[in-house]
């Protein structure tokens, strides 16, 4: 690890050196998004050179460069990730792994899994090995997430759970499933468990949900009768809860995050200045530029605050209600950012299919669409505006 301002600009050489001789050209242009690589048992390669860069980011840990060597990571100090994060962006490099196992079961895990799971799982993750989808959301606990149904009862040498997701992201695609499960009806929160099974189960099924931006990355899953062993519990029994909401804290993160180099199209700064155009070094648009402006360093004081919560979870701080807070404003700022890149496309932004129109133009009318569930997937935005008024400003309910 290095430390000063001398080990560090060697650290930057040779984070340089190494991106040039194993980051290929092919992996320093714009992603398209048929070209994501979320790895996987099944996972695909559109090109060779695709396979290549994550095999050699995963074995050197840095598709999670601050995690411990000992599981797979990194073990990059907080200012190295940083300078490799800055590499990484100067070449225009491509993400070399989408995984929700590395924005957030990853996470959770480190802090609440036993020695026997971090090692099971965890390399795995780093390496692309083992796609992972989230089993929150049910047909009658969307915005009141805690009110899930879905049994776990316990049968003396494994768990056996039934019941319902939906809203599953790529559960059809997923290799294992992280989820969370009722181990006692007589109480609300505290009993709730998080339970991890592998979507080869008997029992688990999926089907896609079609979405009006023409995808289906969404799907419901049944679970009938789908036996668990019982060391695929995390944490504590009926301790599901505190997982989640911590949880909840990394997925907010990444909903509005949108990567280093080039992942999947054109950034909004780059959108502006190539269809509005500069006069002087500046946007030709100044209203269009000022919002700009503000929705940039909106953008930069979330990361920076979420980057906060992270290091005070880390060290033991209560983070309590942070997960609400954080996914209003992630919501609200993905929102804005894809309203502001149609509007910087102007005509070039009503397309939807047809030659006349270039894939990055399409791929923004259909974020833009997307973005739509942000405020609702996960707690809807009053729900955790609710939580907020109660929980943090501890108002009361109006009599």
């Amino acid at each position: 690890m290095a430390d000063g301002a001398g080990a560090l600009e060697a650290f930057r050489n040779e984070v340089r050196t190494w991106l040039e001789a194993n980051c290929p050209p092919a992996m320093r242009t714009p992603m398209p998004e048929d070209e994501v690589v979320w790895g996987g048992r099944n996972g695909v390669f559109k090109r060779p050179e695709a396979k290549q860069w994550l095999e050699a980011m995963g074995a050197k840990g840095w598709t999670a460069p601050t995690w411990p060597k000992e599981y797979g990571g990194g073990g990059l100090s907080a200012a190295e990730n940083a300078i490799l994060q800055d590499e990484l962006r100067r070449i225009k490099a491509r993400p070399p792994l989408f995984s929700f196992g590395l924005w957030m079961f990853g996470p959770v895990l480190l802090e609440y899994g036993n020695e026997a799971q971090k090692k099971e799982h965890l390399s795995k993750i780093v390496r692309g090995e083992i796609r992972w989808c989230q089993g929150y959301s049910e047909p009658g606990a969307g915005s009141d997430l805690a009110g899930l149904q879905t049994r776990c009862e316990d049968k003396g040498d494994h768990y056996l759970i039934n019941g319902q997701k939906v809203w599953t992201s790529y559960a059809n695609e997923a290799d294992w499933m992280f989820c969370l499960v009722r181990t006692d009806t007589t109480t609300k929160h505290e009993g709730i468990s998080f339970v991890l099974f592998d979507m080869k189960t008997p029992g688990v099924e999926t089907r896609p949900i079609k979405l009006i931006s023409g995808s289906s990355p969404f799907c419901e899953t049944f679970l009938t009768d789908v036996k668990v062993p019982k060391e695929n519990l995390v944490g504590r029994l009926n301790g599901g809860w505190d997982i989640a909401k911590r949880l909840l804290m990394y997925e907010r993160q990444n909903i509005s995050a949108s990567g280093f180099g080039g992942a999947g199209g054109l950034t909004l700064d780059e959108i502006a200045k190539t269809y509005v155009g500069l006069e002087d070094g500046k946007l030709a648009d100044t209203d269009l530029r000022a919002r700009i402006a503000e929705q940039m360093m909106a953008d930069k004081a979330f990361g920076l605050t979420v980057r906060r919560a992270t290091e005070m979870a880390k060290s033991g701080e209560g983070v309590g209600h942070m997960a609400s807070m954080f996914k209003v404003a992630a919501a609200t700022l993905n929102q804005k950012k894809t309203e502001l890149m149609l509007e910087a496309l102007g005509n070039r932004g009503l397309g939807w299919s047809g030659d006349g129109f270039a894939k990055n133009e399409l791929k923004v009318t259909r974020d833009w669409l997307r973005a739509k569930g942000n405020s609702i997937e996960g707690g809807t935005t009053e729900v955790n505006l609710n939580v907020i008024a109660k929980r943090v400003l501890g108002l009361r309910d109006h009599q």
